[in-house]
């Protein structure tokens, strides 16, 4: 039992212990309530454990301390914020890098942003976003396929077929993240096959679940990536067991290579296909900087892209009400003709049904910066080198805040405060966070061809549980079936 709660611990504890392994030691955030160390060596990670999650763990220890609290990670102290007015007092003067992207470079082992100076910062961040738009504008036609494929396959179903959403919708993920970010060569089955690295696999539900698909391959390499790197500071074995760490090292290198390889067959290209690796190249980056941007792209896209499209499908499907809002929109705007870039801003309950799918699901429970300079939230200071958590997964429950937090209810986005503060918060699906916009787009195609051929229904009895790691998922497939639209 113990291995099993180690293992299912979240990845952004991991974070937790990267970071604080990069940066030297800090001083205590003396006067911040919270709990001491139920261990000297290990701090508070046997109460994390326990919990099943760093969000579970922070919900109940925002609960008993307050908005502002703090806790131990081994010998070290970290702060967490857990409501809008506390983040919205941190962010303001702290906005210099993407938390998201310093999270999943820590993790990976690359330089963060917040190693460089703030122009090379600024830059790297512009052509970031600028080849993700760049992407989508010149694979829009491509997107459109491979949804026009999977909906298609839907629609073939008898109406009784259970659909599986994390298996398909992970697939189509892949799909798109795989093509759009490196092109045609991954049209290939046998290329992606052959990308696979032949070791054994570490076992999780949703590496299980990608069977029905030819992009398991790709996808368990990424896994192994998260899970091995999860599991070896969570139970300090990396180091101690060379073969954990020739797992995890072999598994980060064969997609390293494989990007790089990519990256080099496609330099100097003539007019065609405009990758994402494309887009970094023309900017001059080095061969590092593009290897480690798409593999930023690739691993982050697609489980963001996944998650989102698995919650706003399940969620429609429970409520006929949503889905009738959503079908009458998408015909007004769009009539029958396939949606366009163009026309996706016109969308707006279609993009309120996303940024409820986010809330409601907490799509990225946590967050987190690394205290550049010494600061202060309400009375409480934050000395410099700490480490704060942004609980983003209480905050986007948070009663003070949303009215009902529990409902699902896309109305709730036509208040502008509402808008502002989930747009504080990075989820809008703006240039704040490039994967998250990235994934809106793809969501997005997907509903409006989905909603427009079918009607969406909710399995009977069945009870979607979520798994909080760095990205939140159901802990098992969650299923629907669906009906023809008259």
């Amino acid at each position: 039992m113990l291995d099993f709660a180690i293992f299912a611990v979240t990845f952004v504890v991991i974070l937790v212990a990267a970071v604080l392994y990069l940066y030297p030691s800090s001083r205590r955030a003396s006067g911040i309530p919270g709990l001491n160390p139920t261990e000297e060596k290990d701090g508070n990670l046997p109460d994390i454990v326990s919990r099943g999650s760093l969000h579970e763990f922070l919900v109940g220890l925002h609960d008993e301390f307050g908005e502002v609290a703090s806790f131990w990670f081994g010998r070290r102290p970290v702060v967490s914020l857990g409501s809008v007015d506390q983040l919205r007092q941190h962010i303001n003067p702290n906005r210099t890098t993407d938390s998201f992207e310093t999270m999943l470079k820590s993790l990976l082992g690359y330089q963060s942003s917040s190693g460089t100076g703030a122009a090379e910062t600024m830059m790297r961040k512009k052509v970031y976003e600028g080849a993700i738009n760049a992407t989508l504008e010149s694979n829009f036609p491509l997107l459109l396929k491979l949804v026009d494929e999977l909906v298609g396959k839907w629609e073939s179903y008898p109406e009784s077929q259970h659909m599986p959403l994390c298996a398909h919708l992970l697939g189509l993920s892949m799909k798109a993240v795989t093509q759009l970010a490196m092109g045609d060569r991954f049209r290939d089955d046998a290329e992606v096959i052959r990308f696979r690295k032949n070791h054994e696999a570490v076992t999780l539900p949703s590496v299980c679940l990608c069977k029905f698909f030819v992009y398991v391959n790709m996808h368990c390499m990424c896994e192994q990536i998260w899970s091995e790197i999860g599991k070896g500071y969570l139970d300090g074995s990396l180091d101690k067991r060379s073969n954990r760490k020739a797992h995890y090292e072999n598994a980060l290198a064969e997609m390293e290579s494989t990007l790089k390889s990519v990256a080099k067959e496609r330099r100097g290209r003539g007019p065609g296909q405009l990758t994402f690796l494309d887009s970094l190249q023309q900017a001059n980056l080095t061969e590092r900087q593009v290897m480690e941007d798409g593999m930023v792209f690739t691993l982050a896209g697609c489980i963001i892209t996944a998650n989102l499209c698995i919650w706003a499908v399940h969620f429609l499907s429970t409520t006929e009400e949503v889905q009738g809002k959503l079908y009458k929109e998408l015909t007004e705007v769009l009539g029958e003709e396939p949606i366009s870039l163009e026309k996706i801003p016109q969308l707006r309950y279609c993009q309120q049904v996303l940024q409820e799918s986010v809330r409601t699901a907490k799509l990225t429970p946590i967050a987190a910066r690394l205290q550049e300079v010494e600061g202060r939230v309400d009375q409480h200071v934050i000395p410099k080198e700490t480490l704060v958590i942004y609980a983003l997964g209480v905050v986007l429950q948070d009663e003070d805040t949303w009215t009902l937090p529990y409902r699902f209810d896309p109305d709730r986005f036509t208040d502008e405060s509402v808008r502002k503060s989930f747009s504080l918060l990075g989820f809008s699906g703006n240039q704040a966070c490039p994967e998250l916009r990235f994934a809106y787009t793809v969501a997005t195609v997907l509903l409006s061809s989905l909603v427009r051929k079918l009607k969406l229904h909710r399995v009977e009895g069945q009870i979607v549980e979520a798994r909080y790691e760095l990205v939140t998922t159901p802990k098992d497939d969650t299923w629907i079936t669906v009906s023809r639209r008259s």
